[in-house]
């Protein structure tokens, strides 16, 4: 997933800007946030084996994962336009 290097519609050039990790990084930490509380609900109310877990838990971070990936990147990038400039100020 790499930025284009100018906007189809406007022709805004976006060479400069880049999200790095930083996408991976709240995924991470939103996924985080959300599927460990309900897998330990989910342990404690009803008790599956270890590989049911993995059988449910393994596809919806894999699933989410890639549904947020490319909303947050551009995301990232946006911010990155609004709150700094890419070129060397002298």
């Amino acid at each position: 997933m790499t930025v284009r290097a100018s906007c189809d519609v406007c022709g805004l050039d976006l060479r400069g800007h880049d999200a790095g990790d930083g996408p991976a990084v709240f995924i991470i930490f939103i996924l985080g946030f959300i599927i460990v509380p309900v897998a330990l609900w989910v342990e404690m109310t009803y008790r599956p084996p270890l590989w049911l877990h993995a059988v449910m838990w393994a596809p919806t971070i894999i699933g989410v994962t890639l549904a947020l990936l490319r909303p947050l990147k551009g995301l990232m990038v946006a911010l990155q336009y609004r709150h700094r400039t890419t070129s060397e100020q002298d």
